[in-house]
């Protein structure tokens, strides 16, 4: 059944290994670097107090505006070489120096280990995945389903456009996508400062503060990674998910200074204060790893935190303001490139006022 599927497969034989090699590696999971807890001490019962009586604003009460795609508007390179299209949550299109790369594409109406229950998509995707620009590499941030969507990935695995393009994704993670029918051929997995070359392109895996898992007993048992995606003439920083982490700058000084820098800025909570960035803390970490333009991601999509669905947008704006960062806000579906960014159209305040 595709339910129990979804949940994955455990590393064994040479990929278990080879993850068991890993310096994040220890006591049977991998590690953060500094001490870090999932949930503060009376968390779960306060998050579920809170699920069955705060009265923020989850979900948009209207429709969002969303840019509809198709595959002629990506058939002419970007003028200065960088583009990026927003896809919702963490699911980005980056077209760098001549290169597609596909982030965490999550086209999956909920996400869960089936499509009958789950925190439920806010909005239409942009573009249907099959008909996607052929790609040079799908990068993986971890095995979380809000990143990792087994029904996405079954449709990239067997498009006819996408045929032989590489997944990249962190170690241990590769034992999911083989049990989903991809071939081994076709999986590279890295380290923390591991790279791998796709055409003119490097894209490196680097450090993280977060935890990774699809079941209820395999916490942690896959590594989770933020990306570089280093061209001839530009650089892109993904953070994936992480929490607060001054050792990210270690990204900017090893592959940066990024041309563009997604991070992460939804889903925080007072309970889980070490693995998810507040909006405050992600313009920090764009200072951190270097980044020129940040361009924030994983909101606006799906109902993951107690906080208003459209918080995280408001506060990062002013936060980039009064730090002096530079700032897009895109509409999902909407393109950009960042050596001309937009100004920012606070496009969220419509849907709430209306």
């Amino acid at each position: 059944m595709a339910f129990f599927a979804a949940f994955g497969a455990s590393a064994t034989g040479d990929r278990l290994a080879r993850m068991q090699r890993s310096p994040q590696y220890s006591n049977g999971k991998f590690q953060n670097p500094v001490p870090t807890a999932l949930s503060t001490p009376g968390g779960l019962w306060s998050s579920l107090k809170r699920q069955l009586s705060s009265k923020e604003q989850r979900v948009p009460p209207g429709p969002l505006p969303v840019v509809s795609r198709t595959p002629a508007d990506f058939s002419t390179p970007p003028a200065s070489g960088l583009r990026a299209t927003w896809f919702g949550h963490a699911s980005t299109l980056i077209e760098i120096d001549g290169h597609r790369i596909l982030v965490d594409p999550v086209w999956g109406e909920r996400i869960s280990p089936s499509q009958a229950f789950g925190p439920k998509r806010f909005h239409p995707t942009p573009m249907a995945l099959h008909v996607m620009p052929r790609l040079d590499a799908i990068v993986l941030t971890h095995d979380h389903y809000d990143h990792l969507d087994m029904y996405s990935i079954g449709t990239l695995v067997r498009s006819v456009t996408q045929e032989k393009v590489p997944f990249i994704m962190p170690l241990g993670v590769g034992a999911h996508l083989e049990k989903w029918d991809v071939p081994a051929s076709r999986i590279v997995e890295l380290d923390w400062w591991e790279s791998v070359r796709v055409g003119a392109l490097t894209i490196a895996a680097g450090s993280a503060r977060h935890f990774s898992g699809r079941g209820l007993t395999n916490g942690s048992r896959t590594l989770w990674a933020s990306w570089s995606i280093i061209g001839p003439t530009h650089r892109v920083f993904h953070s994936g998910d992480t929490g607060p982490f001054d050792a990210i700058a270690e990204n900017g000084r090893r592959y940066g200074p990024f041309d563009l820098a997604f991070i992460k800025i939804g889903a925080y909570d007072d309970t889980w204060p070490d693995i998810h960035l507040t909006p405050e803390q992600a313009v920090r970490a764009c200072t951190l790893v270097q980044g020129k333009v940040l361009f924030p991601i994983h909101w606006g999509t799906f109902n993951l935190a107690f906080h208003r669905w459209d918080e995280p947008a408001d506060r990062v704006v002013a936060a980039a303001q009064s730090a002096g960062v530079s700032l897009v806000m895109p509409k999902l579906g909407q393109s950009i490139e960042p050596s001309s960014p937009p100004p920012v159209d606070p496009w969220w305040r419509t849907v709430t006022a209306r």
